[in-house]
């Protein structure tokens, strides 16, 4: 009796063939607003059609590139050097390792009696 996947794969009928020319999948809006290709993939086809669109496409991405700059600049963290950051991992990992070295000591550790009778 076939009842895991491969046997519901043999049920389900093909995908269909995606059209020749369609679009890339779009991106969560989270991760859309990080992404440059759509804007430069919209200047290579204005080039191409010698759109004069093309220039504003261009202060688009030139705007696009300035918001990310700032984004970068604001995030937590990014004034710290790598050294910084190495050592800041390396505290951390030693906590852990303290941290799990008297979790196993108290879990060896006879809390309570059980009284036998």
């Amino acid at each position: 009796m076939a009842s895991g996947p491969a046997g519901r794969a043999a049920e389900e009928p093909p995908p269909p063939e995606p059209p020749a020319e369609q679009k890339p999948p779009s991106l969560p809006p989270a991760q859309e607003e990080f992404s440059f290709l759509p804007l430069v993939h919209d200047i290579i086809k204005c080039m191409d059609k010698d759109s004069q669109d093309v220039h504003q496409v261009l202060n688009e991405l030139k705007n696009k590139f300035q918001e990310m700059r700032k984004l970068i600049s604001s995030m937590p963290g990014i004034g710290v050097s790598p050294e910084q950051q190495q050592q800041q991992l390396q505290n951390l990992r030693e906590q852990v390792r303290t941290k799990n070295e008297l979790l196993q000591k108290y879990k060896s550790l006879c809390m309570f009696e059980i009284p036998k009778e």
